[in-house]
């Protein structure tokens, strides 16, 4: 007999002379796991391709995977989101465990065991690091199979996206304070995600095309590159966002990084701070409801969509990686009751030439237009949202 399979404990292992020595494998729960991993590695054996797995616990390999994965190739910000799981969670409960004994069901019940404590998306984060990590030990050797593969997400329960009506976020605008009033302002009209918004910088801007160039973020007083490539986007400003700024130029604050929006002493502008000290506070004194800063974002597309802007122009101008991702986070608000109707009224005016060809237009193109510009003439925007 070329092998066999014993159990240890509650595991049962393939065990396998290779080069005259006893090799063990773990097998599973079961005998039929167990069977499975010495027809595997006989296989291995007789084709030649079989390759020593080298001993590592969890820890040292997290170790290796942060330095030689995670430094490189991610953004500040997710590296110490990655490192903060791993610290915190995982290697209390894994550190020193050899990443050969994890399996499916141990992952599973950890994940199980996380959603009696926290929410649903926060477990889901984690496991983006337990698969990640894994893929990577198995591609480098250091596995013969990823037992994050099959570990199962839990059910995530969507939130409603809170939205600001234009009217409340000119309540809000007029309880802010000066030095940031124009921030919030630019961030309801472009959709600027809050560290592009901070990390934005005065040659951004082109007054000519009327166009904000987003090239970079800003978090932890560290610039970064966007969230994604479809992040690196020109943004079309309305004219009377324009005005805003040519004057706020005049009046903020010397910044030696030429950002548009800095600090009140003219720093980097650290985004916690100025929800805790300014934009909740305009919430309050304006008596709106507790919405995130991310709210402004979600307005803008709520604004986008109901004036009737092409959803691929939404994505770009939102700097969605795909017009999917816009669909998903948006996608209610094009089943609104007055959306619809409003697009039935757009279908029936632009078809009156059609079914009444002898009579005179009753919808005028360029004023269907002035009339639409009038009716989203936000802060000034002539329309062009």
């Amino acid at each position: 007999m070329r092998g066999s399979i014993h159990k240890k404990g509650k595991i049962f292992y393939a065990v396998i002379p290779i080069r005259g020595k006893r090799k063990w494998f773990r097998g599973g729960d079961t005998k039929k796991d167990a069977q499975r991993e010495l027809n595997d590695r006989l296989r291995e054996v007789d084709a030649g391709t079989y390759k020593e797995i080298p001993k590592t616990t969890f820890s040292e390999f997290a170790d290796l995977w942060l330095k030689n994965y995670v430094e490189p190739k991610a953004k500040p910000s997710t590296q110490r989101g990655y490192r903060d799981i791993i610290t915190r969670l995982l290697k209390p409960l894994y550190g020193p465990v050899c990443l050969t004994e994890i399996t499916t069901v141990s992952l599973q019940s950890f994940v199980a065991n996380r959603l009696k404590s926290v929410k649903a998306k926060t477990v889901c984060n984690e496991i983006v690091v337990l698969k990640l990590m894994f893929k990577h030990a198995y591609r480098w050797g250091y596995l013969r199979h990823n037992p994050a593969e099959y570990v199962e997400r839990p059910r995530v329960v969507k939130k409603e996206i809170d939205i600001l009506s234009p009217d409340e976020v000119n309540i809000l605008l007029s309880h802010a304070t000066n030095h940031y009033r124009i921030a919030f302002l630019t961030g309801f009209l472009t959709g600027m995600r809050a560290g592009e918004l901070w990390g934005l910088k005065w040659d951004d801007i082109d007054w000519n095309s009327k166009q904000i160039y987003v090239r970079r973020s800003l978090w932890n007083k560290q610039f970064q590159t966007t969230k994604t490539k479809t992040s690196t986007r020109k943004i079309d400003m309305t004219d009377g966002l324009i005005r805003e700024l040519k004057k706020w130029k005049l009046a903020s604050p010397v910044s030696e990084h030429d950002v548009v929006f800095p600090s009140a002493a003219g720093g980097l502008t650290q985004h916690d701070n100025v929800v805790s000290r300014h934009f909740n506070q305009a919430l309050r004194k304006a008596g709106l409801r507790q919405v995130s800063f991310h709210s402004l974002r979600h307005s803008n597309a709520s604004i986008r969509i109901r004036s009737g802007q092409n959803i691929k122009y939404i994505q770009s101008q939102m700097g969605h990686a795909g017009i999917q991702i816009t669909m998903d986070t948006y996608g209610h608000l094009f089943h609104d009751e007055n959306f619809n109707r409003q697009q039935a009224e757009l279908l029936e005016k632009s078809c009156d030439p059609v079914r009444n060809p002898l009579e005179k237009p009753a919808f005028s193109t360029k004023k269907g237009l002035t009339e639409n510009r009038k009716s989203l003439n936000l802060f000034g925007s002539g329309g062009r949202i």
